[in-house]
């Protein structure tokens, strides 16, 4: 029963839907696709190809870009005009696989051939250029708080030492308006020397 499906109907259900034997060459492809050949030519020609590589990527559409980092066979299937351009472009560079991909695609379109675009696009990623990182400017300001921060802590520690001072000398000009401890005994002396001389003066008239 399993060789009559394999044999008459299932042919027959592809001759339905695959009326231009599309899908059917792709099948093929996809069977012939030596994926490990491949990968070793990558290896080997890796540094040939880094700049070549990251000039075409920088030169594609931001859709490509987007699908090196996000694979799916949907955005494939959506951006196949970017992906068959971007596999073209892959082949005049010689990128090991990408001829035999794109001519492929011509043929049978990008959606039956998803398997071997992504895997193209696998290689592809390494060599995309890292984001170039933008100088942050928040050392600089985090530099600046601190400064202002001691300017503001030296401006407080003098207007502390003002008014330690002033209240230092408000004692200082108290005790010079004070008489000295001398001059008062001597004020007393004086006051007590004429209660002494008129206490004999009062004596004789008693008698």
């Amino acid at each position: 029963m399993t060789s009559v499906w394999k044999t008459k109907v299932l042919p027959g259900l592809n001759k339905i839907f695959d009326k231009d034997g599309k899908k059917a060459a792709a099948v093929e492809f996809l069977k012939s696709f030596n994926k490990e050949e491949i990968d070793k030519e990558i290896e080997d020609k890796k540094t040939e190809l880094e700049p070549k590589v990251v000039e075409t990527i920088e030169a594609s559409p931001p859709e490509i870009k987007g699908l090196i980092k996000d694979k799916k066979t949907s955005k494939i299937k959506k951006n196949s005009a970017a992906v068959t351009k971007f596999l073209d472009d892959l082949a005049k560079i010689d990128f090991p696989g990408a001829k035999l991909v794109s001519d492929a695609v011509a043929k049978s379109g990008t959606t039956p051939l998803s398997p071997a675009i992504v895997f193209i696009l696998d290689k592809v990623a390494p060599f995309v250029p890292a984001p170039k990182e933008e100088p942050k400017a928040e050392p600089q300001a985090a530099a600046a708080a601190p400064a202002e921060e001691t300017t503001t802590r030296d401006v407080a520690v003098e207007e502390v030492k003002k008014e330690e001072a002033e209240p230092s000398a408000a004692p200082a000009e108290a005790e010079a308006a004070a008489p000295a401890p001398a001059e008062v005994v001597e004020e007393k002396k004086e006051e007590e020397k004429p209660a002494e001389a008129a206490a004999p003066a009062a004596e004789p008239e008693k008698k």
